[in-house]
């Protein structure tokens, strides 16, 4: 194509055909979530530019999919392809509008099958908000795999966390899926505490078979904060008959809870072991480009410009949930839309530094934990938090670790992810090697008295 004026390259035909091929190779929701909103651009010799509708957008689709992109155009075109990028947020309301027998389509059928089964879940918890980033996309693929095809596959499925890492809105996910699809199918969400009292209504009223049938007899059941069943030994009992149920039955179960099934010690062997039986998928807190990339996310979603460098400025101080991150945000968007005034850094600092004052005194004790142990060790705590493996260094490791699960709250996937990122299982078979070493060594056990009350006496004096 030597001599080609630059305004005759055109690559728009090449395009069309990408999009045919990426059609073919992901799942229909996959790509009405990021291809139907990329538009053809420009062109220029070996380049092409496709049209975003907003920054987020953009960034993830050039995160997730610009290599295979690059490898169908190259393909199709012969030439080493360059993708770029614009922001265009009117083109695309204009492309909605130039489709105008396609749109009713679009919104009648939703309408009338909402008229038919009103969806009784939480309209924002959908696969299509939710931010994927590596803490995550496992249990995002796992609840999309059982929303497409409830029963056939990963029954049970268990999904474990700590506070706010978005168990919640996979499993709503799943139920707004199946009832978007229209599918004729009886989805039962309900949290374990909920579960409990209808049950215990149920007895009083005598109308414990029609609790049963409720449950029984539902296709998909999904079950939020099974941790709430420990010591209630009669909905536990109840729970595992249901289980059975619909297990033999092929129905779908998804629970979830704070922490692994392993670690709820007043839940009956049976019942833990049907917990067990299925996919067992832990969310992780998210890393600091989840966290922006969630913040934009929801920008966007309020229909809010905030600065980068105070999206960046919350992502960097709030390290712990996303329901922390959204508190951060709402709290700057409420101020601004409230008193007329644009966020700044400064204006971002000045309103959440009692927040993150007080993030910083919740996590205050497992660093006092990890500085007092390395202490008495003589080590640095970035000895505690680091990969090393020397006895030196393990065992008081597992000191920390042991003492944190004692007077702390955290599961055993928060406290690993405190001591840099380890598994949950270490942090497990830690407690477990220092409660064995207790039976058999008293001057251990003085040891441990010793440093708990050094942590608790130097809380005292921060306070």
């Amino acid at each position: 194509m030597p001599g080609m004026e630059h305004n005759e390259w055109n690559y728009e035909p090449f395009w069309a055909a990408a999009l045919t091929q990426l059609k073919n190779q992901l799942s229909d929701q996959e790509y009405a979530m990021w291809f139907s909103n990329l538009l053809y651009d420009s062109s220029q010799q070996e380049q092409i530019t496709l049209a975003a509708p907003s920054s987020f957008y953009r960034d993830q689709v050039k995160k997730r999919y610009v290599p295979l992109i690059k490898e169908i155009l190259d393909d199709l075109t012969g030439c080493s392809m360059t993708i770029d990028f614009v922001i265009k947020k009117n083109q695309h309301r204009e492309a909605k509008q130039d489709q105008p027998k396609e749109q009713p389509q679009v919104q009648t059928q939703p309408q009338k099958q909402k008229e038919q089964k009103p969806n009784e879940f939480n309209g924002d918890y959908t696969f299509n908000n939710f931010v994927i980033g590596d803490n995550s996309s496992f249990a995002y693929n796992a609840c999309l795999a059982i929303a497409k095809n409830p029963g056939k596959s990963y029954n049970p499925c268990l999904i474990y966390g700590g506070v706010g890492l978005g168990k919640t809105h996979l499993v709503q996910s799943i139920g707004n899926y199946i009832h978007e699809a229209g599918r004729d199918l009886k989805i039962s969400y309900v949290t374990a505490e909920t579960f409990t009292n209808e049950f215990i209504q149920s007895i009083g009223e005598g109308k414990n078979q029609q609790f049963k049938n409720k449950y029984r007899k539902t296709d998909v059941l999904l079950v939020d904060d099974i941790h709430f069943l420990q010591n209630k030994s009669q909905t536990q009992e109840e729970l595992f008959h249901t289980f059975n149920a619909l297990y033999d039955s092929n129905k779908q179960m998804v629970f979830t809870c704070d922490r692994p099934v392993s670690e709820l010690k007043e839940l009956t062997a049976r019942l833990r072991s049907r917990f067990e039986r299925g996919l067992n998928v832990d969310l992780q807190p998210p890393d600091l480009e989840t966290r922006i990339a969630i913040l934009r996310r929801k920008c966007e979603l309020q229909h809010f410009v905030m600065p980068d460098e105070v999206i960046e400025y919350i992502s960097r101080t709030v390290n712990t949930n996303v329901r922390d991150l959204e508190a951060s945000l709402t709290k700057l968007i409420a101020y601004s839309r409230l008193l007329g005034k644009e966020i700044s850094l400064s204006i971002a600092m000045e309103q959440l530094k009692d927040s993150y004052s007080m993030q910083q005194e919740q996590s205050f004790t497992i660093e006092s934990i990890q500085r007092t142990v390395a202490d008495y060790f003589n080590l640095s705590h970035i000895d505690l938090k680091g990969k090393k493996r020397t006895k030196a260094i393990v065992f008081p490791r597992q000191i920390a670790m042991y003492i944190a699960r004692q007077i702390t709250d955290l599961s055993t996937t928060e406290i690993g992810y405190d001591f840099g990122g380890k598994d949950h299982t270490t942090v497990m078979h830690s407690c477990q090697r220092i409660e064995s070493r207790l039976q058999s060594d008293p001057v251990l056990d003085g040891i441990i008295q010793r440093l708990v009350r050094e942590i608790k006496e130097s809380r005292q004096k921060v306070r």
